[in-house]
């Protein structure tokens, strides 16, 4: 009895660990097997350790939901970076982010979350405002390109749909030409 408490607790890594399994299980089976059960039993972790960390099952989605923002967030800031011509830089860098995903796991994830958001008004409320801020931040280059951002997630749904596309490659050049200037 004297050993129970003598485990060093590592509240970070608890927490990582629930949201890469509740990842995880969201890529492999989608979002509704993830549960408080199933996310717990593969973290290894009792239904209160999981309780500790996320006080709901909502509550982890929530923070599955902002984790995927916040890479999502970096990966176009790189990009826009990275990207020798202004105009466009973001567009660019949105359509590349959005139909070229790390992994099948991260477009897994972000599908099965997409739509859970069309009947969640607080993730779709989440999403709007995280989007919001980087149009606002790249308006003076990209805000005449609404068109282009608009056709990206329409060949991402398709791309997750199935929906089969004539060629998707030469859809996606194009896209990327209008974002160009004129001449470019």
């Amino acid at each position: 009895m004297a050993n129970a408490h003598k485990r060093r607790k590592q509240p970070e890594v608890v927490r990582r660990n629930l949201l890469d399994h509740a990842a995880r299980i969201a890529a492999e089976a989608g979002i509704t097997a993830v549960t408080v059960q199933a996310v717990s039993a593969a973290a290894g972790v009792t239904k209160g350790g999981f309780t500790h960390h996320f006080p709901s099952k909502q509550a982890l989605i929530d923070a599955l939901f902002q984790e995927l923002l916040d890479e999502t967030g970096t990966a176009l800031a790189e990009r826009v970076k990275a990207d020798p011509e202004p105009h466009g830089a973001f567009t660019r860098a949105y359509l590349d982010v959005v139909l070229n995903p790390d992994s099948d796991e991260r477009l897994n994830i972000w599908a099965s979350l997409a739509i859970l958001m069309l009947n969640d008004s607080d993730l779709r409320k989440m999403w709007a405002d995280w989007f919001s801020l980087r149009i606002d931040e790249h308006q003076e280059t990209d805000i005449d390109l609404v068109i282009v951002r608009l056709a990206t997630d329409g060949l991402w749904l398709s791309h997750i749909s199935g929906v089969p596309l004539p060629d998707r490659e030469q859809l996606c050049t194009q896209l990327v030409q209008l974002t160009l200037p004129r001449g470019g």
